[in-house]
């Protein structure tokens, strides 16, 4: 919604104070859209792997309809946790090894649809309940090895944001490059009479308002909001990291859930009141 939001304001604010004095259909260049877009989208191309490429289409889809986690979203990932480490401490760590093996299948994890579709969270927190099943005990060793492992998701999802923020780099030099075409382009009917050649050199030169517009106003933001969701994404584990180190300490399940809870960013972090009232009602 905001991005909508600032999209408006940007083309309001430069079409409010272009329109006065100027032509709309002077903006309108599809030649030097096409040089300063096919360059940006070849230096990507050529300066990424195809992972990078593929995961930069699939979260920016993600990013523009918006982040995934909230305070609700929250509350269900501490409610589960507790359910899980709750069975745990009442039956032992071998009870959780039919809802690590097929969390989909789960009859706990089956009250919280939106945590399972959400791959990776599932994954990770699957994972370390299988290894906990297995006799996993050593609670430093482990929080060693889910912080080496969400420095490697952390480090990934930072991939696409950088790719985006090279291509947002590189927009201005691209619309020079197609001014500069446009230049040469103009320079080639010098002795077509001024209200033509004026008309063309206006052209060239909206090629470089374009790459500054493109590069400052849309693309750069873009990757701005990739790196927000590379954080969002890092603290969802680490929130998920927090509870079972807690656990494996020795610490009550309600106590693990506030460990939690205690280490997310204050807009989205529900209050004690709140997952008290959540966890009471925790599938059994």
């Amino acid at each position: 919604m905001l991005l909508i939001v600032g999209l408006v304001i940007l083309i309001g604010s430069i079409l409010g104070g272009f329109l006065p004095h100027g032509k709309l259909e002077v903006l309108m260049q599809p030649l030097e859209v096409l040089i300063i877009c096919g360059c940006a989208l070849a230096g990507f191309i050529i300066g990424n792997p195809m992972d990078v490429i593929i995961g930069v289409v699939k979260t920016l889809a993600s990013v523009i309809r918006g982040s995934r986690h909230d305070k609700q979203s929250y509350l269900d990932l501490l409610t589960l946790l507790y359910a899980l480490l709750r069975m745990a401490k009442m039956k032992g760590p071998l009870a959780l090894e039919e809802h690590a093996e097929n969390p989909n299948e789960s009859t706990i994890f089956a009250n919280f649809p939106k945590i399972l579709a959400n791959r990776e969270a599932v994954v990770f927190l699957s994972d370390y309940l299988r290894m906990m099943t297995m006799g996993t005990d050593n609670a430093h060793e482990m929080e060693a090895l889910i912080d080496e492992e969400i420095e490697t998701h952390h480090t990934e999802l930072h991939r696409l944001a950088k790719a985006v923020e090279a291509v947002a780099d590189g927009l201005p030099a691209f619309g020079i490059v197609a001014a500069v075409l446009g230049v040469i382009t103009a320079m080639g009917a010098i002795l077509e009479p001024p209200e033509v050649l004026g008309g063309m050199i206006g052209a060239a030169l909206v090629g470089t308002f374009l790459g500054v517009l493109l590069a400052y106003g849309i693309v750069g933001p873009l990757a701005y909001l990739l790196k927000d969701h590379a954080d969002a994404e890092t603290k969802y584990l680490q929130c998920i990291k927090a509870a079972l180190i807690a656990y494996m300490q020795g610490y009550p399940p309600a106590l693990c859930v506030e460990f939690s809870r205690k280490i997310l960013f204050s807009n989205e972090r529900p209050t004690f009141a709140e997952v008290e009232d959540a966890v009471a009602e925790a599938p059994a």
